[in-house]
């Protein structure tokens, strides 16, 4: 059997007992033939954790990159230069993983030429927490759809309709989740795509950003339920480093919907999005579930304006200001 390359990219940042349990589960597929690539942007470890990091690096079993920078998509970028592998996984630092993992996403790579990304399903353990209300948690992993929605397909609205929780039959989707996703190494290097650096903050969207651009090359992107992961969403580190109520926090999430919007979508498209954002995220409606209070709604509305103005003027200087500020930080290092 072929047993393609797998590059395991894990950027972090923040993260200490989370992110060495996450490294133990990776080491411990018996896929035949991956690498792993750990991206820290971590200031400052535990004693413990640096110690646990310099031992997988001598022992060749993770390869350890440190960098005096934070950002979510550079940090894929960079990862991405030095991976070997056929396949590129990206995978978050605070993630729990079973054995056949690895394989599950590997196999639809020799199976389908067709499929230039696989989609994983990600069991978040906050939002099923959230979701029980005092049900167990069997009872709210069996709350299953088979297929989803014809709207799960529609850049307009599909981000309120897509669940990679409760769907268990493999299919095409729109995008990945940046937690668990993996990509055909040609995505890059025949294609040149990258992550955009401008999106900011938690980076919320720069997933949903790429993918959207890989579906231009003519690849698919397939979900497939057997290459499952916990994500625990640990409240510090990661991008749980910025305050979600925080001043910071509010804009970028606005601006990254708008510039995702901006760079993709037709108009039509984009100003269904945009209704949807306004509906959901300022006046705080199903599924979004936010407080009704008029103080609240004016000050979220007065970031979702905000955050569209700065999106636009993003877009504005992109002929002269593409953003890519940590790869160029990276290429002039490299050709020192």
């Amino acid at each position: 059997m072929n047993f393609p390359l797998l590059s395991v990219i894990i950027p972090t940042y923040g993260r200490e007992e989370a992110l060495r349990d996450s490294l133990i589960d990776v080491l411990k597929q018996d896929y035949p033939n991956f690498e792993v690539l750990v991206v820290d942007q971590t200031p400052k470890h535990q004693l413990e954790i640096e110690v646990f990091l310099q031992e997988q690096t001598t022992a060749g079993k993770i390869k350890w990159f440190r960098l005096n920078w934070a950002s979510l998509p550079g940090a894929r970028n960079y990862a991405v230069r030095r991976a070997k592998g056929e396949i590129i996984l990206f995978i978050d630092d605070d993630i729990k993983l079973n054995q056949g993992f690895l394989a599950a996403h590997a196999k639809n790579y020799l199976d389908k030429p067709e499929i230039g990304a696989i989609a994983g399903r990600v069991f978040d353990r906050m939002k099923m927490a959230d979701a029980a209300q005092g049900k167990t948690q069997s009872d709210v992993i069996s709350n299953t759809i088979e297929y989803l929605p014809p709207q799960a397909m529609d850049p307009g609205i599909a981000w309120y309709y897509i669940d990679f929780v409760h769907t268990v039959k493999p299919q095409e989707v729109l995008t990945a989740r940046g937690c668990n996703m993996s990509f055909r190494c040609e995505v890059f290097t025949k294609y040149g795509l990258r992550f955009d650096e401008r999106f900011r903050g938690s980076a919320v969207r720069e997933e949903s950003d790429f993918c959207l651009r890989l579906r231009q090359t003519g690849y698919k992107i397939w979900y497939e339920p057997q290459a499952y992961l916990v994500h625990l969403g640990e409240e510090t580190g990661g991008c749980h480093d910025i305050d979600m109520r925080s001043l910071q926090y509010q804009l970028t999430f606005y601006h990254n919907h708008f510039l995702m919007g901006l760079k993709n979508l037709t108009t039509t498209q984009a100003l269904r999005l945009y209704a949807r954002l306004f509906d959901c995220h300022v006046l705080g409606r199903p599924p979004c579930h936010k407080s009704g209070s008029p103080i609240k709604i004016f000050m979220r509305a007065i970031f979702y304006i905000l955050g569209f103005l700065k999106a636009l003027s993003t877009v504005i200087q992109s002929p002269w200001n593409d953003g890519q500020i940590y790869t160029r930080i990276d290429k002039q290092i490299e050709s020192v």
